[in-house]
């Protein structure tokens, strides 16, 4: 197999929950612990660092690889979901994954894996585990995919946990109210490793506290951190909600000092201001064209919209613009309540099967006091926003993780 057809066979043979949902999420860590063992416990061999939450993981999880690939460390990164191409899940230095090994790990594997039939999730973590090690990393940061306490990649024994916040998501396997998510996601916390928590509500704090204290693990709340060792850091990421994901990273800072870590000023600094380029970061207030304006983002759920919005307001133009879909396991109706009327809007649907149909998502806007048309697919919806746009109006893209990754796929904004 060629690498496409290895991506095929993966997206067809394991279930994706990036592509169907629920029926790819498979609750419990046994096949995780099976494959960990086939492969030898590969992150055993590097250092590491774990970061869940609802918003803000991944924007968090890229920079702190852009400080310590700064300060000379060898950094692994795992994340998800991908936007354009799979290999984005797993970097050293910002340089993804080869098209080589994906193939040779699958073609090499099959055999034993198949039998055991695990998760897209499972396998991809699998896959990264046993390429840092191959390549001998001296850290890795390991983005959780789903929750905290069975997450897969909840085997690790990191050096610092980071938790950045809860808000409403996934509420099918993860709870229905704050609570029962934060206690979920708090299971990533480890016997008396730190754990920083970037952002707290009333229901929250008292699971991580309680926590904390089951594991003897030293917690720090970064809105409690007043501390400003880096006056003045350029961030390269620029929506208003990052302030929050800095101070978090701000609080960690110090405990990777404190667990041994070199990291200077100087490499602080350069993983902030380019965190993009070190990184290969997609899709956090990302601005893709000039006159109009054009930005993507990839926030999906009421907690990350509703910064969005309040990024909304503050522009200044001539007509907002806003081309949106969403997938039908989301908290459409609370989105929809958050988005500004006076947009003109363009509905539309991402090309995975969870998407929800345009239609349907212009019907439930309509009843919101949204007003606009429904495009088949992403490139039709942005075509028509330009077209319909002046030099000074601005254009939205959002809604969902596959809306940014259908944009980005379809360089429509070049054009």
């Amino acid at each position: 197999m060629d690498y496409q057809e290895t991506l095929k066979y993966l997206y067809e043979k394991v279930p994706m929950f990036q592509r169907v949902g629920g029926a790819a999420y498979k609750e419990g860590l046994d096949n995780t612990l099976i494959l960990d063992a086939h492969f030898g416990h590969p992150h055993h061999s590097f250092r590491t660092i774990h970061v869940a939450g609802t918003n803000g993981k991944g924007s968090v999880s890229h920079t702190l690889a852009a400080i310590l690939q700064s300060a000379g460390y060898k950094t692994g990164l795992y994340t998800s979901p991908h936007l354009v191409d799979f290999r984005e899940r797993i970097r050293i230095n910002g340089i993804p994954i080869s098209k080589e090994y994906v193939v040779d790990f699958v073609e090499l594997e099959r055999s034993f894996f198949e039998p055991l039939c695990p998760s897209f999730f499972e396998l991809a973590t699998a896959m990264a585990f046993k390429y840092f090690a191959d390549e001998q990393v001296d850290v890795a940061v390991i983005e959780v995919g789903l929750g905290g306490r069975l997450d897969c990649t909840n085997i690790i024994i990191p050096d610092l946990s980071i938790i950045t916040n809860i808000s409403f998501d996934h509420v099918q396997f993860l709870g229905d109210t704050l609570a029962k998510i934060a206690s979920e996601k708090s299971g990533i916390i480890k016997n008396n490793i730190p754990v920083v928590i970037g952002e707290t509500t009333p229901e929250t704090k008292p699971v991580f506290l309680e926590r904390a204290t089951e594991t003897g693990a030293p917690i720090y709340f970064a809105e409690e951190n007043d501390r400003e060792d880096y006056p003045g850091v350029e961030y390269e990421l620029k929506g208003i909600y990052q302030e929050k994901n800095k101070r978090t990273l701000f609080t960690a800072l110090p405990l990777l000092k404190e667990a041994g870590y070199h990291i200077d000023e100087a490499s602080v600094r350069k993983g902030f201001a380019h965190v993009v380029e070190l990184t290969g970061l997609m899709g956090r207030w990302q601005k893709l064209h000039d006159r109009p304006t054009l930005v993507c983002d990839t926030g999906h759920n009421v907690g990350g919209i509703s910064y969005v919005v309040e990024q909304l307001r503050q522009q200044s133009c001539h007509q907002l613009h806003i081309v949106i879909g969403m997938v039908n396991d989301k908290d459409i109706s609370g989105v929809l309540a958050l988005l500004p009327k006076e947009a003109k809007y363009y509905f539309t649907q991402a090309s995975v099967s969870r998407a929800l149909p345009a239609e349907q998502l212009m019907s439930m806007a309509t009843e919101k006091g949204l007003r606009g048309k429904s495009y088949s697919n992403v490139k039709n919806a942005v075509k028509a926003a330009i077209k319909e746009c002046l030099p000074e109006d601005f254009i939205f893209v959002g809604g969902s993780n596959f809306i940014v990754a259908d944009l980005l796929a379809s360089k429509v904004f070049l054009d």
